[in-house]
């Protein structure tokens, strides 16, 4: 089974769909989100991509992120994937998006129209083996000194939109 991806202009307008892997080999821009959960303590929940993701495999991330389908609203497809990828749910709030393009690994491109949501959680997780190799709740601060130490370790999303989402849960503008 092969996923699509819902191309967009730089307006978020949908202008059509194309196989995911190949929207990544051709860097076309596309719909996608990134989800940030925090627990009580203000620690965000990261995941570790599975080694067997076609990109990206290993690397440290923010709790959840994917692509809409075609008829599917972009909250909808992030609490549908937070469920299937981190195996709970959670109200969540949209805080932003932006636009980004970054090489990958393996010759792939991300060129994303990315919306970002957050949410809250207590509990642990119980991820897709598939999906997420690893977990842990951490602190922004320490994870920010992590981040600039190693920058090396976490997706370059994540590194695109950490400081966005650290403002926006601390309370700081931009």
């Amino acid at each position: 089974m092969t996923s699509k991806v819902i191309l967009v202009d730089e307006n978020d307008r949908p202008i059509g769909e194309m196989e995911k892997l190949e929207a990544h080999r051709t860097g076309l821009l596309h719909r996608a989100f990134s989800v940030f959960i925090f627990n009580d303590e203000n620690e965000l929940l990261l995941q570790q991509r599975a080694y067997g993701k076609y990109h990206s495999g290993g690397l440290w991330t923010n709790t959840c992120c994917s692509h809409p389908v075609s008829g599917e609203t972009t909250e909808a497809a992030a609490a549908r994937r937070l469920k299937e990828e981190m195996g709970f749910s959670t109200g969540l709030e949209f805080v932003t998006s932006f636009i980004y393009k970054a090489e990958l690994d393996n010759g792939l491109f991300e060129h994303e129209f990315d919306h970002v949501f957050t949410g809250r959680y207590n509990g642990n997780p119980v991820p897709d083996a598939e999906e997420v190799a690893g977990w842990k709740y951490i602190g922004l601060d320490e994870l920010a000194t992590d981040m600039a130490a190693h920058p090396e370790l976490y997706t370059i999303w994540f590194r695109l939109i950490f400081s966005r989402v650290k403002n926006h849960s601390t309370g700081n503008q931009e």
